[in-house]
């Protein structure tokens, strides 16, 4: 048995993530799988699809976690290396769970787990995780059926079919497209899917290698963004995509080199769905911009405001019927893909939108653009505690200035007198405070992420 504390420092509130030989090894992940299998068993589930990214560690973990699953008496179908939406597209078709060995933008020490039932359900911590942590902290009991089979599917080519016959760009004006896989799982997907296709692709960094020897495979810190913006201009470019290490996210860079905000690319995507189901409800995140919200409703359409995080985003688009969800961290979400992410998906759909017409992308995007972000920054502080303390510090330096304060997730703090706000929340991943800061022009936005920054790292 292990103790609840070890357990809930890795299981967090939507996935499993943690350093390798520190946090995770073989046999914690096989009682994962194990305990995992009981919750869908239970569930009436009878097969678990498997997936892993490129980390050297991956294979291993899927296999300990194949061992903990079929120890349970449920069947593996396991699909080998694997983006996260390919994974979401095999439990999607094969109406089975699933599991994503991967850390997706974490460090190449780290490695994790994506969960997920039948059809891509999310698993989170009230839809599962709190039942695994129960199990491995009480011990699983030993399973008196017959084990279950492990098999194995290659799904690549069903996965690129699948993703063209929902946005097709057979018809678009060509476009050189320069795509920076992060040596991560869009060098794998990306040749396969957009393979004869009007696309010139300009591929950097497409090896596969878990050590990522070129730059992080984060996207949203801008350090990890400068060799894309460079190569779009030197290669003359339409358009550059940059994708996380399990490519469920992709940021884009417009021809001059200057990276489109998410919001904006939520904002396009959320039109794009308006105009064919007009009235249509659309789920965006509290960090998103204000200007999603405002074009969802001038387009005729619902938006629905939820927490950060994949398990929720999902829960939300479900419940709402959602037909599209963007969150700030380029996750963007799709009701004919199983509600589930797709860094590549949501591609397809700004360059369909490119290809369908004639402006440059900057042009194209510069309607969608409406006030000055900060982007998210990270703080690294001791604790939960000095979380709070931080987080409550802000509050009372803002006191006199607040309109409104909410705690959907974190604080979110609306100034009075002006369309400007921030959100500080905790990471779910990470142990970081995160801070969202967006207001009418850059000036602002600068001086109040020194203010709010000042504070937090005093």
């Amino acid at each position: 048995m292990r103790t609840r504390e070890s357990v809930t420092a890795v299981i967090k509130a939507y996935d499993v993530r943690g350093v390798i030989g520190v946090d995770l090894d073989a046999e914690f992940i096989r009682e994962t799988g194990a305990a995992f299998a009981r919750l869908v068993r239970d569930e009436g589930e009878t097969t678990v699809a498997i997936g892993h990214d490129m980390r050297e560690s991956s294979p291993e973990l899927a296999q300990a976690f194949a061992d903990g699953v079929t120890s349970q008496g449920l069947d593996v179908i396991h699909i080998g290396l694997a983006s996260t939406d390919e994974l979401y597209f095999a439990s999607g078709t094969l109406n089975c769970a699933g599991a994503m060995f991967t850390a997706s933008h974490n460090p190449a020490e780290y490695n994790g787990i994506k969960l997920c039932r039948r059809g891509a359900r999310p698993v989170g911590q009230e839809t599962g995780l709190a039942t695994i942590i129960d199990d491995l902290v009480e011990g699983i009991p030993a399973f008196d059926g017959a084990p279950g089979e492990i098999t194995e599917r290659d799904l690549l080519g069903a996965y690129a079919e699948y993703l063209n016959d929902l946005v097709d760009l057979r018809g678009i004006r060509p476009l050189t497209v320069a795509v920076d896989a992060a040596n991560g799982m869009g060098g794998f997907t990306v040749p396969e899917v957009f393979r004869g296709l009007p696309l010139e692709i300009k591929p950097l960094y497409f090896e596969l290698d878990g050590s990522f020897p070129n730059h992080e495979a984060n996207p949203l810190e801008p350090a990890n963004l400068v060799d894309l913006q460079k190569f779009v201009v030197e290669t003359g470019a339409d358009i550059g995509l940059a994708f996380d290490g399990d490519a469920d996210r992709c940021f884009v860079i417009d021809e001059n080199g200057d990276p489109v905000s998410p919001s904006a690319i939520c904002a396009i995507i959320a039109e794009r769905y308006l105009q064919e189901r007009p009235g249509a409800t659309i789920i965006h995140n509290l960090i998103t911009s204000k200007s999603v919200p405002e074009i969802i409703a001038e387009n005729g359409g619902t938006a629905v405001r939820t927490r950060v995080g994949h398990s929720f985003i999902k829960n939300e688009m479900a419940n709402h019927g959602a037909v599209f969800g963007g969150e700030h961290s380029a996750h963007y979400y799709f009701t004919e893909f199983f509600n589930a992410d797709s860094g590549i998906l949501a591609a397809m759909h700004v360059l369909a939108a490119l290809g369908g017409q004639d402006k440059p992308l900057s042009e194209m995007m510069a309607r969608y653009n409406r006030y000055a972000a900060s982007g998210e920054l990270n703080s690294r502080l001791a604790n939960a505690q000095a979380q709070v303390e931080r987080t409550n510090a802000v509050l009372e330096a803002f006191a006199d200035r607040t309109e409104s304060v909410d705690r959907l997730d974190g604080v979110t703090v609306e100034l009075a007198g002006t369309p400007a706000w921030f959100n500080v929340r905790a990471s779910n991943t990470e142990p970081l405070l995160r801070l969202n800061v967006e207001a009418p022009t850059q000036v602002e936005v600068d001086a109040l992420v020194e203010e709010i920054l000042g504070i937090i790292r005093a």
